[in-house]
């Protein structure tokens, strides 16, 4: 390599290139090669995980369609070989037994002598006459988010919703208009609610409160999973009046409705109603910075003093690199409403405290989500 400082004896190379005009000489260019590590690095990498990447929605989407289909339902009665399974369902015999083997290989279906079978979670989850059915969720995605999501590069450029919002259509407004839309919508949600209701009923001090009331708490899922562990508890949910019949419905399964009422109204327009102890559970995204914070003051004012607020969602980890779930929930915000948006369990501690509560605290509910406790 030529270097700058000169050399006190003459140097035994030749010239590198003939001399230019003005006696300079053109210095041919040099190539760096490459350590041994480094070929060997770059030999060993592989572009399989790149591909998987691209094409990891195969399994989700069979997934969803073994949902869609009643595959889970259908096995619940026993297992079925594959003619019998396939003609309960209707499908064509051409990709049956592929779509039937790729669910074995996707781990929610089991295979044994030639006979199909629930996997366990599958089986309590997946059935749609079982109390704890979960797939309204999943229902939901492959109606509705599946397509949605193929216009995140839009989205993404113009920061604008790619759901019914982008061709005119108001979300909510033609959800709760719609009773079957209402019905599947708020099913929906008591799936991506179950887990967390079931760790919150675990993991908050219940014994030291006696009132609760679940801020626009869709089907009703969390009341009951906390009237179910905690006998001493009274509450009920705050939601717009076309969900009351549903929740109704939903709480009277499980037989506990004497200690639970729906309370109508709206979050925006009215009071919230007073109890020891408020939830948001998967609300505070769904809007803008501006909304939520008025949201927490409207919570903070309807609560009595020692009074607590616990607010879940697929919260973000403050490095914003390891819950890939929030960060794709945030994403699903993009998709879904206009101004709504995923934060950081930081951010959502210092929003309580700007809003007046005395301390918090964080209680991971597993997977993605995440609860803060606000105490007033």
């Amino acid at each position: 390599m030529a270097t700058s400082r000169k050399s006190p004896r003459p140097s035994s190379r030749k010239p590198a290139g003939k001399p230019a005009r003005g006696g300079k000489r053109r210095v041919a260019p040099t190539r760096t090669a490459r350590s041994p590590a480094k070929r060997s690095a770059a030999s060993a990498l592989n572009p399989a995980r790149l591909l998987q990447l691209g094409l990891g929605f195969w399994g989700p989407r069979a997934f969803l369609s073994a949902v869609e289909l009643g595959v889970f339902t259908a096995l619940a009665d026993g297992p079925l070989d594959e003619a019998a399974l396939r003609a309960r369902l209707q499908l064509h015999p051409r990709a049956a037994r592929d779509f039937f083997d790729a669910l074995v290989a996707l781990g929610v279906l089991t295979r044994r002598a030639g006979r199909y079978a629930n996997a366990a979670d599958a089986d309590l989850f997946l059935d749609r006459r079982k109390p704890q059915y979960v797939g309204g969720m999943l229902e939901m995605v492959g109606h509705r988010l599946y397509g949605f999501w193929g216009r995140l590069s839009q989205g993404l450029r113009t920061g604008a919703p790619q759901n019914e919002i982008a061709s005119g259509g108001d979300l909510f407004g033609q959800l709760y208009a719609d009773p079957e839309r209402l019905r599947e919508f708020l099913s929906a949600m008591t799936g991506v609610s179950l887990g967390a209701a079931q760790a919150l009923a675990r993991r908050f001090p219940w014994r030291e409160h006696h009132s609760f009331l679940d801020v626009g708490g869709a089907q009703g899922c969390l009341s009951v999973q906390l009237a179910l562990a905690h006998t001493h508890l009274h509450g009920g949910e705050f939601d717009l009046p076309p969900v009351q019949p549903i929740y109704e419905e939903y709480i009277g399964r499980f037989g506990v409705a004497e200690r639970l009422r729906f309370q109508p109204g709206d979050f925006f327009r009215d009071p919230l109603p007073a109890a020891e102890v408020l939830i948001m559970g998967h609300i505070l995204h769904d809007w803008s910075l501006e909304e939520k914070h008025l949201l927490l003051q409207k919570a903070y004012a309807a609560l009595p003093r020692r009074g607590a607020l616990i607010v879940y969602d697929a919260m973000i980890d403050d490095a914003r690199s390891h819950n890939l779930g929030g960060l794709l929930m945030s994403l699903n915000m993009l998709i879904e409403t206009p101004g709504g948006f995923d934060y950081t369990i930081g951010d959502c501690r210092g929003w309580l405290k700007s809003t007046g509560f005395a301390r918090t605290r964080v209680l991971p509910l597993g997977g993605s989500t995440t609860a803060v406790v606000g105490y007033k």
